[in-house]
């Protein structure tokens, strides 16, 4: 079964294309340490709810989209020793101030109890 890290994050509208360039640039060294896949999904509908929602999680403002976003690993031990080989990787330098404020960004790592596929 695989491994899950999962991401909620509040990018600017029109930082679209630098947080796919971001995204894309993340997958390289992911993917090099062991990930398996990666998804990056953009609002298009997501409702504001009455006790929680996205946008409050996240303390999203005007202007600013919601991103949904996974990677997964082939278990958890790939995953923590990837993410230590990335924050030791000279080319996390190049990513420079990232396109969305990394401080109301959720994250987590998951265990999957259903996995289906077809």
């Amino acid at each position: 079964m695989p491994y899950v890290n999962g991401f909620v994050l509040a990018v600017p509208e029109d930082s679209k294309q630098a947080y796919i360039d971001t995204a894309e640039k993340f997958w390289t060294l992911a993917h090099e340490f062991g990930a398996i896949s990666q998804v990056e999904c953009w609002e298009v509908d997501v409702k504001d709810g009455h006790t929680t929602d996205f946008r409050m999680a996240t303390k999203a403002k005007d202007g600013e989209k919601i991103v949904f976003s996974w990677v997964t690993w082939p278990d958890r031990e790939t995953a923590k020793a990837a993410e230590k080989k990335m924050m030791e990787d000279p080319r996390m330098e190049e990513f420079g101030e990232m396109p969305f404020d990394g401080k109301r960004m959720i994250y987590g790592g998951f265990e999957p109890v259903v996995f289906m596929e077809s």
